[in-house]
């Protein structure tokens, strides 16, 4: 039993020798490889080569001495041998600065995993990079995480990387003003923002101002508007707005002292209200024309203490303009431009067109397997227009508005109303019918308001045939622009009457979509 364990201690004296020989063996080999590094590291940092990941790579037999006393040290082999394959998927956290230890591998994938993302704005800056280095998977999972933590996380990132791009740059000169001009003469943001009316009201004092000259030494060419008088101004921009009042306004648009003339001088928006070119004198109140545009029989028009047409002809118009004054103070804040814009009334220059679409079941064809029915989307137009004496043309059709508003005039329906010219283009007036209209008044409904008064349209027409006639009762209604008033008419009934029965029969309005106002050039300003 003494002689085994005497023997156990002899070789493990001699497994401690080898390995005393084996580390110190190791230090001298460690300090030789240390120098071969630092000169290889002097040549390939100027060539910025790949790192070598050889000095910090544990030898292959560091731990052969475990267990087997026998095996032997084996010498390092040259790291030349041990390039590391670089990859370009990520960036290599690896290099340094020249003269430093170059970092292992191992150290750069500590660190990611100690700066894990914790926020859904570190989720997304995450896999922006990631979607940069081409990993469009692992960026995916990223920006989904990201969206579940926080929606609006795209405009976090947005505003702390790119905070320049989503601000508004400000204005340094708003009014788009030349730099020359006086500081009177335009805005700055230094200020405080003028109402539109305090706006117009600075331009009280200014004149109209020529061009100037097109070169330097040339006399600026003249401007013979600007030396007349306020007095011979207005009397020239009353005289465009009664030719046309579309016209008018855009001369507010040429400079500023006509800006202001056109927005403030009353006496030119009265004459428009009181004239019948535009205002309110050729809105009727009562039937002019019968349904099929004849004279009216002066026995039944003409009241009892009426004795002839021309009397109450002067009537009807000292009760219009009675009932214009009253509005004006009661409701339009006693402006006469703000009545002309607000207050309803017909418009002469263009036509009212109605557009219908729905959707129309089919029929399956008996010849073929078909999984799902046919259906049919049907399209037609409704036309309306009104004349200044009181008659009107009303005309169903599914051709475009662009083949249709140009031919819709009297001139047309009589021609193609007995089937006449089928080849010409002008041939869709064929399918015109004639018609009247007029405005409400006190009398269609004596208790509803003053507002509400004159704001509904009764257009009555022709029928399918001799014996009928329809009516159209409509409304006055504004679109969803500011600067568009009562350019769309709604509807509030539809009835065919029966003339041999005196029967009423009122449309469903299902499939009835409203009027809306389109100016048509070639009209003019209306007959």
């Amino acid at each position: 039993m003494d002689q085994p364990i005497e023997q156990i201690q002899s070789e493990l004296e001699n497994f401690r020798e080898q390995w005393r020989a084996e580390v110190s063996a190791r230090s001298k080999n460690t300090a030789g490889t240390q120098q071969k590094q630092q000169q290889q590291q002097q040549r390939i940092a100027p060539a910025q080569a790949g790192p070598s990941s050889t000095s910090n790579r544990t030898p292959r037999n560091e731990h052969s001495h475990k267990k087997t006393a026998s095996k032997t040290v084996h010498p390092l082999e040259d790291e030349d041998d041990y390039v590391q394959t670089q990859s370009f998927d990520e960036p290599d956290t690896s290099k340094t600065v020249e003269g430093q230890r170059l970092e292992p591998q191992n150290t750069s994938s500590t660190k990611d995993k100690e700066k894990e993302p914790q926020t859904a704005l570190d989720f997304y800056e995450k896999a922006v990079e990631r979607e940069t280095s081409g990993k469009l998977g692992d960026s995916l999972q990223l920006y989904r995480t990201a969206f579940r933590m926080d929606d609006n996380v795209d405009q976090s990132y947005r505003n702390k990387h790119f905070p320049g791009r989503w601000t508004k740059p400000a204005q340094v000169n708003p009014s788009n003003a030349p730099v020359t001009v006086p500081n009177t003469a335009h805005h700055s943001l230094e200020g405080p923002t003028l109402s539109l009316p305090d706006l117009i009201a600075s331009f009280s004092n200014l004149t109209i101002e020529g061009s100037p000259p097109e070169c330097e030494g040339v006399d600026a060419p003249p401007c013979p508007i600007s030396k007349l008088p306020d007095e011979l101004l207005v009397h020239i921009l009353r005289d465009v707005a009664v030719n046309d009042i579309g016209d008018f306004a855009r001369l507010g648009q040429v400079c500023k002292r006509l800006a202001y003339l056109v927005a403030t001088e009353d006496q030119i928006w009265r004459r428009v209200c009181l004239g019948p070119e535009f205002g309110f004198a050729g809105m009727h109140h009562h039937w002019q024309r019968g349904v099929e545009w004849e004279p009216l029989d002066a026995a039944e028009e003409l009241p009892d203490d009426v004795l002839t047409r021309e009397e109450l002809v002067e009537q009807r118009q000292n009760e219009s303009r009675a009932t214009t004054n009253l509005l004006l103070r009661s409701l339009y804040t006693s402006s006469w431009k703000n009545m002309f814009r607000r207050r309803p009334r017909v418009r002469f220059n263009g036509c009212y067109i109605s557009t219908v679409n729905y959707i129309r079941a089919g029929q399956a064809s008996a010849h073929q397997i078909i999984w799902n029915s046919p259906v049919h989307i049907v399209t037609y137009y409704r036309y309306l227009r009104l004349f200044r004496d009181g008659t009107a043309i009303s005309l169903l059709t599914t051709d475009e508005p662009a083949h249709v508003v140009h031919y819709v005039t009297k001139d047309n329906l009589t021609l193609h109303q007995d089937g006449g010219g089928p080849h010409l283009p002008s041939s869709v007036m064929g399918n015109a019918l004639k018609g009247r209209w007029r405005l409400s008044s006190s009398q269609d409904n004596p208790e509803a308001s003053l507002a509400d008064m004159d704001g509904d349209l009764y257009v009555e027409t022709q029928g399918v045939g001799p014996k009928y006639m329809y009516r159209m009762e409509l409304t006055f209604k504004s679109t969803g622009k500011v600067t568009a008033r009562n350019n769309k008419l709604s509807w509030k009934g539809f009835w065919s009457y029966n003339k041999l029965t005196d029967d009423w029969a009122e449309f469903a309005l299902k499939h009835y979509k409203p009027f809306f106002f389109s100016r048509v050039k070639s009209y003019g300003v209306g007959e």
